[in-house]
């Protein structure tokens, strides 16, 4: 039975399950590391223990979280050589320099000061703890950036000429290959949606605790500053999808009616369609629910504008439209939903009622995971609507796998379902018990912890007085 298995599709679920398990933390991870920078930074300031007990509080889980991905990561390069070798041969020449320059700056910056950062903050100065903190934000931002890369170049390949062996190999400058058409738009878009991925997971763990105990002085802090980041962050990161969108119309035009469900052109401008039942068969979406010409406006910004539909091109190149027809939907939902709570959040901030509202609170805590999804959406929408290429246009999925029979890759594929939801079952449940701990109650700074190496005089950031009920709502 196995041997009637599609090897590819096979491997292309494995890599799918893999990199979905993956990909959760470093949207975190990016996020998390960026969040203890800023909490460290105002602990310097303003020599507030809140901050400080904050820091400590989110490093703990930062670790857990920097680890399960550094592990997972791991994974996926093995499957480039397993069943992906032929994409591994033809854009070698390309894609390693790339991954070798994330290793060399990323990966050794953060393994440098990690441990600085983990366990240094009782045995090094306030500021170079500091500044390992720092490093090790910049480390996470610049694996984003080469990672983000390689993926942009497999979907918008410039830079590159094709030898006689039939490899991809560097045509001109290395610049146009790093920064070529949608890699400036997608790590906007990324690293946008995992500081946002963090916002929500931290306001979630921070309403939680709310609910509990709405003086907690630490659940008070970290729900404010979560909020803050929904309400300013959530439309920056609307209007960067929107010019994101536009710049894979211009490269992926099939994509974008794909995630639109246009099979048919629109010669007097396209409506949007907000929900229905696409059809590849009779290239129409059944029961749609649209509005009349916003689809041309929001992706020509002219209600009228004329857009071409699916039917136009070849189906052999269409991808599979109703996964990111859906995928592409439920990234936008919770977008917006993100940006009525961020909304939410100001209206209670002005009515002086943002820790009290226990409905806006157990609405945070709902949305705590909606980053997570977002971001697995946005990857599937991104990643499937790529297909049926690796390199769009220029490769095909069926021609870039691994001679290697369907029961080897789908015994390797069970293997990792099976250990993957063990190992990783354990580490994400040890990471909501340690969400499950409230921060600090109070403002005391923690013990043992170098003043006089950053500056400080002993004594100096102790604690800070205290409103009556809790802190006020900054």
């Amino acid at each position: 039975m196995l041997e009637q298995l599609d090897p590819v599709i096979l491997a292309r679920a494995q890599f799918a399950f893999t990199v979905s398990f993956h990909f959760i933390f470093p949207a975190f991870s990016i996020g998390l590391a960026s969040y203890l920078m800023v909490l460290e930074a105002l602990w310097l300031k303003t020599g507030r223990g809140v901050y400080a007990n904050l820091f400590r509080y989110w490093l703990k889980i930062f670790a857990v979280v920097f680890g399960m991905g550094i592990v997972s990561g791991v994974v996926l390069s093995y499957q480039f050589g397993t069943n992906w070798s032929v994409f591994s041969a033809k854009t070698g020449p390309i894609l390693g320099p790339l991954m070798a320059y994330e290793v060399l700056t990323a990966f050794f910056l953060e393994a440098g000061f990690l441990g600085v950062m983990l366990f240094g903050i009782s045995k090094v100065g306030k500021r170079l703890h500091f500044f390992a903190t720092c490093m090790v934000a910049l480390g996470t931002f610049i694996s984003a950036f080469w990672i983000l890369s390689v993926n942009s170049w497999m979907h918008t390949p410039a830079g590159y000429e094709i030898n006689e062996s039939g490899q991809f190999v560097p045509g001109g400058s290395w610049w146009d290959i790093v920064f070529n058409p949608s890699f400036p738009f997608r790590l906007v878009h990324t690293v946008t949606a995992a500081y946002l991925t963090t916002a929500f997971a931290v306001g979630g763990v921070g309403a939680w605790h709310l609910l509990k105990d709405s003086t907690n002085i630490g659940a008070r802090k970290m729900f404010s500053m979560a909020m803050w980041m929904a309400a300013i962050v959530t439309p920056i990161q609307i209007l960067a999808g929107d010019a994101h969108g536009l710049n894979t119309l211009e490269h992926q035009p099939i994509k974008v009616l794909a995630m639109e469900g246009d099979y048919q052109p629109s010669p007097n401008g396209a409506h949007l369609v907000l929900f229905g039942l696409p059809d590849d068969e009779e290239a129409r979406v059944h029961y749609e629910v649209a509005i009349p010409h916003l689809g041309s406006l929001i992706l020509k910004h002219d209600p009228y504008a004329p857009l071409p539909g699916l039917v136009d091109y070849p189906r052999e190149d269409w991808p599979p439209v109703k996964i990111i027809f859906w995928s592409f939907r439920i990234m936008v939902a919770l977008g917006f939903a993100m940006l009525t709570l961020g909304i939410w959040s100001l209206f209670a901030r002005k009515r002086r009622r943002l820790y009290e509202w226990r409905w806006l609170h157990r609405a945070a805590v709902a949305m705590g995971p909606a980053g997570f999804v977002a971001v697995i959406a946005g990857w599937v929408t991104t990643e499937v609507g790529r297909q049926p290429f690796t390199v769009y246009g220029l490769l095909r999925t069926a021609e870039s796998n691994s001679p290697i029979d369907a029961p080897a890759v789908a015994a390797s594929l069970i293997a990792f379902i099976v250990v993957y939801f063990a190992v990783f079952g354990a580490g994400v449940y040890y990471l909501f018990h340690l969400m499950g701990v409230p921060p600090h109650r109070g403002e005391t700074e923690p013990e043992n912890v170098p003043t006089r190496a950053a500056g400080i005089t002993p004594g100096s950031a102790v604690t800070a007085p205290v409103p009556k009920g809790g802190e006020s709502h900054e």
